[in-house]
């Protein structure tokens, strides 16, 4: 027999003993279906990045055209004016939070905002109590901005869904918390995230 004939040969064989394969399952399928619960996540967390592109453009807004000439601002409504301010103090204020985090003065609760605790200094140093007592509710302030604006631009939301969107932002902030940080359970308990990153 010649090479050649021996190769067509193999092939042919090879190409049947595939071809008998296919009429088996070629692949198993695994299907997720997604819960309510995740799409809504998704949906908070599609608000979050749209309101921060939006304090982006806002700190990158140029005020002058081409020729040198002044644009003319574009008015901002009310609401989202006020949403993307809550994110400009969120993110100066983060530096601070997540330092009240880690000493155990913060704790993300299960209704989507920062509690305060005593600790050693604050029990000992009044002025850093106040302090961290003052930005931690101003994040809470924030945190209800967003949450309100997230909800009124939202159309599968109404006013209603306010305690729904706050319970999925907690659940999404005990998911980000840091080993170590304090974080409230859905059942009220207070727990140390013990979850490495």
């Amino acid at each position: 027999m010649n090479v050649s004939l021996i190769s067509k040969i193999m092939t042919t064989a090879l190409v049947v003993f595939a071809l008998s394969g296919c009429a088996e399952k070629l692949v198993d399928v695994n299907v997720t279906i997604v819960d309510q619960k995740t799409a809504l996540e998704n949906q908070i967390l599609g608000s979050y990045e749209e309101l921060g592109n939006e304090v982006l453009l806002l700190a990158s807004v140029r005020s002058v055209d081409e020729e040198g000439k002044l644009k003319p601002t574009v008015e901002i409504p009310q609401g989202k004016l006020k949403a993307l301010r809550a994110l400009q103090r969120q993110e100066f204020n983060r530096d601070d939070i997540q330092e009240f985090k880690q000493i155990l003065v913060a704790g993300e609760g299960k209704d989507g905002f920062l509690q305060f605790f005593e600790n050693e200094r604050t029990k000992t140093d009044t002025q850093f109590k106040e302090f961290s007592k003052a930005i931690i509710a101003e994040e809470n302030e924030d945190r209800l901005i967003v949450l309100q604006r997230i909800v009124a631009t939202n159309e599968n939301f109404t006013e209603k869904d306010l305690p729904r969107v706050q319970k999925i932002s907690a659940s999404l902030n005990r998911d980000n918390a840091k080993p170590g940080e304090k974080i409230q359970l859905e059942n009220g308990e207070w727990s140390i995230n013990g979850k490495a990153k």
